[in-house]
């Protein structure tokens, strides 16, 4: 059995024992569980345990390597035995007791951890609050082990076991232990371990015991006078798993750029996390630590809409995750790799709509598009089928409904180019659609062909409003030029002399799509006009992936780069304008949530 695996199989546990603690917390009259912050953690751990999937070799190839070349002793016999196993997690927490102190001490090892004390709130979820990084240099730890000649399934078996203690100890509903708490890892330990106050920082590391803390002078004990406050000193203030796995590593290569001696470039990643080099100090000093600002929680408004569709999302997305992780040793590395994107891409539209930077309408879009390149890549005709339609029709209910909100707050009757600019919008993914569609169908690519070229002339008509035509003439003869280079390469590679033509029109006509949004963000500089820009430029790769694969050469796995850069490029398109409106018409975003300032 494979650790992902024993993890899908140790999940139950891990939410009978959230759900026991929240109806604890309710009993006791406490603050309830925050279903954003919980959703954030969990959606977390389930990135560790599905990247975890692709750093295997990381994690235990490379281990098994030095055990097989460079193990001092060996001696499988005694390792299996109770004695061995014993002395073995006394080994593993030993090692992980200095990588967890190390990963507080050196900026590139806490960029991985930082990860697991994000979060602002202390309970079960959090303990699954994984980082996707850490394997990078982790296993670098353990290699002590390996030299004593643990054999690796011993190692992973400990490890398993190590970890797993670590869940129940990461909760405030349960009190001081007594003697427990001068052995081992306890929920008050480690409540001070996760703690930002001055006298709790960087204290307690220690995995199943304590001990290795009291031995080495970084024991701390919980003081009921002094409550924890938890976090980090630079608060993440975002759903996002993406960022909250980049955070510490885009601030630490910031300051290695920004810096001007070569030695400070390195000591950045090398030096405690916060170390500035003099030069940074001086010109982008750093403000000082205050707690009264770590008690203010980050908490975008959720309503009773969102509440429910995070709920069934996460749900459906905790199913794909076991599913995947289930098979993942199984499927070959390019099928696992697009599951892998698949739930990616879902989780990140789950947590951009939990924090108001997208609405549901979007996130089911990106999904049922993400979806959909799967299906179409692996060839599973019904699922291809019926998320590839799916994805448009989102987006069309989605601008319906904001159509009918600036109805309702009266902004098209006075102006019309705002009702203008949303039925063009409405239009173009109307065209999308049915392009799409046909597409799919036997025998009519010319079809298809037309009717996204008449959703590219709606796209070319909305980023016209308000502007002057292709007023840009860098932009303008940019796209041409790219335009045309792609023209000529389908032309020598054999494009039919039936489609020359109505390909031509179909290639003007999107360079000069592309060469109006690039326009019209240089001329606006807007909320949303980058995105619209980048996305038409999507559109013209597709497009261009697409020809190749039909006209010159087979490309690998050409559906998966022709849908992806497509629904990349709806999406950037979609969101841009919606942005856009947003901010130029207060009031023209559907109700599905509030947007939160900041984020």
């Amino acid at each position: 059995m494979t650790a992902g695996q024993t993890i899908v199989l140790a999940t139950p546990l891990f939410f009978a024992l959230m759900a026991l603690e929240w109806w604890v917390e309710r009993r006791r009259g406490q603050r309830r569980i925050a279903l954003g912050d919980a959703i954030s953690s969990l959606n977390l751990g389930l990135l560790s345990q599905t990247s975890a999937v692709f750093t295997a070799l990381l994690r235990l190839g490379l281990y098994s390597l030095a055990w097989q070349h460079l193990a001092l002793w060996r001696n499988d016999a005694f390792w299996h035995s109770a004695g061995g196993w014993l002395l073995a997690l006394l080994l593993y927490d030993f090692c992980y007791y200095w990588l967890h102190r190390m990963g507080h001490e050196v900026g590139i090892l806490w960029a991985a951890h930082a990860v697991h004390h994000q979060s602002q709130h202390y309970n079960l979820s959090t303990a699954l609050r994984q980082t996707s990084s850490g394997a990078l240099l982790g296993w670098l730890f353990y290699l002590p082990m390996a030299l004593a000649g643990v054999p690796p399934l011993v190692f992973v078996v400990v490890g398993l076991v190590d970890l797993l203690y670590q869940f129940w100890v990461h909760t405030e509903q349960v009190g001081r232990l007594g003697w427990f708490d001068r052995w081992f890892c306890s929920p008050s330990n480690h409540r001070v371990h996760h703690a930002v106050n001055d006298d709790y920082l960087d204290k307690n590391y220690g995995g199943i015991l304590i001990l290795w803390d009291r031995w080495f002078d970084t024991f701390r004990e919980e003081d009921p006078r002094q409550p924890c406050i938890y976090g980090t000193r630079e608060q993440l203030n975002s759903w996002d798993p993406l960022w909250a796995n980049a955070q510490v590593y885009a601030g630490l290569a910031r300051n290695s750029w920004h810096t001007r001696r070569w030695a400070d470039k390195l000591r950045v990643w090398l030096k405690p996390p916060g170390w500035q080099p003099a030069d940074l100090a001086r010109s982008q000093p750093k403000p000082p630590f205050e707690l009264h600002q770590a008690m203010a929680l980050y908490a975008p408004p959720m309503g009773p809409a969102l509440r429910w569709f995070a709920g069934w999302q996460f749900a459906l997305l905790l199913a794909g995750a076991a599913v995947f992780l289930w098979q993942a040793e199984q499927l070959p590395p390019a099928q696992a790799t697009l599951w892998f994107i698949v739930l990616l891409v879902s989780q990140w539209a789950l947590a951009a709509a939990l924090q108001g930077r997208i609405r549901m309408g979007q996130a089911l879009m990106l999904q049922s598009g993400a979806l959909a390149m799967a299906c179409s890549a692996l060839q599973w005709q019904p699922g291809y089928y019926l998320f590839k339609p799916l994805a448009m029709i989102f987006a069309i209910i989605l601008i319906a409904a904001s159509q009918r909100q600036m109805r309702a707050k009266g902004l098209f009757g006075h102006e019309t180019s705002l009702h203008r600019a949303t039925w063009l919008l409405q239009g173009a993914l109307l065209a999308s659609l049915t392009g799409d569609v046909l597409l799919m169908l036997p025998g009519l690519f010319l079809p298809g062909l037309v009717a996204f070229l008449l959703a590219h002339v709606c796209y070319l008509l909305l980023f016209a409003q308000g502007l002057p035509w292709l007023a840009d003439r860098r932009a303008l003869w940019a796209m041409l030029a790219i335009g045309l280079g792609m023209y000529a390469f389908l032309w020598q590679g054999g494009l039919p002399a039936a489609l020359r033509l109505p390909v031509a029109a179909y290639v003007l006509v999107i360079a000069l799509m592309a060469a109006q949004a690039l326009a019209r963000h240089r001329q606006l500089r807007q909320p949303g006009t980058l995105a619209v820009a980048l996305g038409a430029g999507c559109f013209m790769l597709s497009d261009a992936l697409l020809a190749t694969n039909l006209f010159v050469q087979p490309l690998p796995w050409a559906q998966a780069w022709v849908l992806g850069s497509y629904y990349a490029a709806q999406a950037l398109i979609l969101g841009g304008m919606l942005d856009y409106w947003r901010a130029a018409h207060p009031g023209s975003s559907p109700a599905d949530q509030p947007r939160p300032a900041g984020s």
